[in-house]
């Protein structure tokens, strides 16, 4: 096995003790690679930071940490005695507040144009999707996964090389007031919002207060470029508040148009699209590698916010044939099983009523092999507020137009919408994912083709987990649906 080549220093000891306020307690001249908060994934070299969660305290995993091979640990005050610690400390008042000051730090010395990308649905796709094309044109850093809220910007912040070229965060919100201190803290020079739609109605009420929250993506940013929907009801307000906020261009895309970077044309097939688009009045004709028409759509303010960034559209254009949809966001797995395979479309860490739509589109695209059908599994979509019942009772006619055999359901308000469904869709209904896997497990045959969606605090990831554990096993009784 080929060893990995060395990562170069990020933070000094001296350079983390300046940025986080922290003191050193042990050896003071050690270097770090990269910047950790979780004992699991950390590479050795990283500097660990212990931050208490909602479940976990990260102090708790401080030996584990080291026994990876942490270069240092950052820790609070309070635990820092306790702790069964065999290497270099930061001590802090506040490790979160401490890790804020990392992230301010290195954007403060950063050399990279930035990019923030928020939205109702689609950001965490299209930052991947910005990161994937722009790292191959130059050395571009990005999240891994969607940290995207007080802990996760901050880290990304301050896993940001002060070399690199381009950099891309992503910024979200479910509650009033979230997104303006870390666009302040990122201080990008492009800020993308992928679209406006009724998701977490429940903590702001209207869409009209989600676009106000999502608007303040522009702040900090001191001239730069904003990149809207252009198609979206929302368009003017945003676009009214990035010019209030001192942005010096909106650029639009979308199909409307007007749209700077417009969508003329899409063929969908089960694999990706075939685009046609203007791009700043140059007609480009390219391949998307993901499939559905919210990837279609989203390319649009990829090749925006690239050219807005000083980079080649033409070259990102191309790059987008091998774009991918991450594990969670569409990825697609072909499981052995009974002598044949399941195709599974794993949707399972997010859901909205416009996201399950576009994954509806998608699977009407998949055909299944033979003797198969296309499944639809979904768990309830999480703070819609009031009107969530009716939320997910409206998706009965999408679901009866989108080619699906039967529908699997899990949650209290998908129950409300398997009562509206023709009794020959409906399969099974279970209060909890566990449960649901379980029957969706007995029913699958060879040849199906099974899409799994939910919101991440429905838990459908269980779903998607008992499915891939069938993988290789011999043929079996199957139920009936």
């Amino acid at each position: 096995m080929t060893a990995m080549p060395p990562r170069p220093p990020l933070w000094t000891a001296r350079d983390a003790i300046a940025a986080s306020g922290a003191r050193a307690v042990g050896a003071a001249g050690w270097e770090a690679a990269g910047v950790s908060i979780d004992s699991r994934t950390l590479r050795p070299g990283d500097l660990f930071v212990a931050i208490r969660g909602e479940s976990m305290d990260g102090h708790a995993f401080v030996g584990r940490a080291f026994a990876a091979g942490a270069a240092a640990a950052l820790v609070a005050a309070s635990q820092a005695e306790a702790l069964d610690a065999t290497g270099p400390l930061l001590v802090a008042d506040d490790t979160l507040a401490a890790l804020v000051g990392l992230g301010r730090a290195a954007r403060a010395r950063a050399t990279a144009r930035i990019v923030a990308v928020t939205g109702s649905v689609g950001k965490t796709s299209t930052k991947d999707a910005l990161r994937h094309v722009l790292s191959a044109q130059a050395p571009t850093h990005g999240a891994d996964a969607s940290h995207n809220n007080h802990i996760g910007v901050p880290l990304t912040l301050a896993r940001l090389p002060p070399s690199t070229r381009y950099a891309v965060c992503e910024i979200g919100t479910n509650h009033p007031g979230e997104i303006e201190p870390l666009a302040r803290m990122t201080a990008a020079h492009v800020g993308v919002i992928t679209t406006i739609a009724g998701v977490h109605l429940e903590h702001f009420g209207t869409e009209a207060a989600i676009a106000e929250e999502k608007a303040r993506i522009f702040a900090g940013m001191a001239g730069g470029t904003a990149v809207l929907p252009r198609d979206n009801p929302h368009f003017g307000t945003l676009a009214a508040r990035a010019r209030a906020e001192g942005v010096a261009r909106v650029v639009g895309f979308g199909r409307h148009a007007d749209a700077e970077f417009r969508l003329l044309d899409c063929a969908l097939d089960a694999a990706g699209s075939d685009v046609r688009s203007l791009v700043d009045g140059r007609e480009l004709r390219y391949r998307v590698g993901a499939p559905g028409a919210h990837w279609a759509m989203n390319a649009q303010a990829v090749l925006a916010a690239v050219a807005a960034l000083g980079a080649d559209p033409v070259a990102a254009a191309a790059a987008l044939e091998s774009v991918s949809a991450p594990a969670g966001r569409g990825a697609r797995r072909r499981v052995a099983f009974g002598g044949g395979e399941i195709e599974l479309v794993d949707e399972s860490y997010n859901a909205s009523p416009v996201a399950v739509r576009a994954m509806l589109a998608v699977l009407a695209t998949t055909t299944p092999g033979p003797g198969g059908r296309r499944l639809l599994v979904l768990g309830d979509m999480l703070e819609l507020g009031a009107d969530a019942e009716a939320l997910h009772v409206g998706l009965a006619p999408d679901i009866a137009a989108a080619g699906v055999d039967a529908v699997f359901t899990a949650g209290p308000n998908m129950a409300a919408l398997s009562r509206a469904l023709p009794a020959g869709l409906r399969a099974a209904h279970a209060p909890d994912s566990a449960r649901i896997a379980q029957r969706v497990v007995e029913a699958l045959r060879p040849g199906d083709v099974v899409a799994v969606k939910g919101s991440l605090g429905s838990r459908m990831k269980v779903v998607v987990d008992a499915i891939l554990a069938l993988g290789g096993t011999a043929p079996r009784a199957t139920g009936r649906v």
